[in-house]
């Protein structure tokens, strides 16, 4: 045991040595660029900043009563959260949705001191991203016909938005994730 995680502590630290070295041998303008932004961990800060701020915002507006009303045919039409509602009425359960959001958040930027709390970040947005992006399919008007082509409508890309934010909560469970190895390897 303890060999292969010896033997796992030299290969992150072989990759952390190519990194650095592929940042070393960027030559054009272009690779330079991502080899600048990629240095600079822009696509972890721009992916957590962003994901936090919607979710403090989206949680919070989901404990207002527009909030509430807004989600009641999302969650209604759904297979996987019909009886939230019948549980606990839309009111309540909507809070419930945006304290998740809510909580969420706080673990991620938890996660910046304490990779595991951003692991768990992200495997609640996981979960939720995953539940909300199926109601593509089941919520009625996601789509329209234009000419006798289906579009997204606006309640579909709305929707869809959540595809990419699940995206994101797997990019961020890899990253803490990570972190939270070289922590542990370390014995931090």
């Amino acid at each position: 045991m303890n060999r292969a995680m010896s033997e796992q502590s030299m290969n992150e630290e072989k990759q952390d040595l190519v990194s650095a070295d592929i940042s070393t041998k960027a030559r054009s303008s272009l690779t330079r660029l991502a080899a600048w932004i990629s240095d600079r961990n822009i696509p972890f800060l721009a992916a957590s900043i962003g994901m936090i701020v919607m979710l403090f915002w989206a949680g919070a507006y989901k404990m207002t009563a527009p909030g509430a009303e807004g989600i009641i045919p999302l969650v209604s039409n759904s297979p996987l959260t019909s009886w939230h509602f019948k549980v606990f009425g839309p009111y309540i359960g909507s809070d419930i949705i945006g304290l998740t959001e809510i909580s969420a958040a706080v673990l991620i930027i938890v996660g910046y001191l304490r990779p595991k709390a951003g692991i768990i970040g992200g495997l609640i947005t996981t979960v939720m991203f995953f539940t909300t992006s199926t109601m593509i399919i089941t919520t009625p008007g996601t789509t329209i016909s234009v000419h006798g082509i289906r579009y997204m409508s606006f309640l579909g890309l709305f929707l869809f938005k959540d595809v990419i934010s699940l995206a994101v909560s797997f990019y961020l469970i890899s990253y803490f994730g990570r972190k939270a190895i070289l922590s542990e390897s370390t014995g931090q």
